[in-house]
């Protein structure tokens, strides 16, 4: 089993800069993936940015140029810095992990809100 627990987030202008951060525990071990989904309100939950254990990363369209994900040399915490972000980037952030067994695991989300 894994836990995740996010933090950051908030609320920032258009153009403003934030971060999200998920620390991972329980059975870190049998991790492969790591990263970050949202969920805009009446939409589906899409992918924002995923990272492999072998520094593999993965970024939705949208995001490419804007966002970066990060892991920590333990890979047990990931980050998200997002940079230029939009009014059509709030949404609640999951993170999300996956392990050898392809089973998934989620956060309970932290909230974004970017203002016009």
């Amino acid at each position: 089993q894994v836990q995740l627990v996010e933090s950051g987030g908030g609320l920032v202008q258009a153009g403003g800069s934030l971060s999200v951060s998920c620390a991972a525990s329980g059975s870190t071990f049998s991790i492969n993936a790591l990263g970050w989904y949202r969920q805009a309100p009446g939409k589906k939950r899409e992918l924002v940015a995923t990272m492999r254990n072998s520094g593999d990363t993965n970024y939705a369209d949208s995001v490419k140029g804007r966002f970066t994900i990060s892991r920590d040399g333990g890979k047990d915490t990931v980050t998200l810095q997002m940079n230029s972000l939009k009014p059509e980037d709030t949404a609640a952030y999951y993170c999300y992990a996956r392990n050898v067994f392809a089973r998934e695991f989620w956060g309970q989300g932290t909230q974004v809100t970017v203002s016009s």
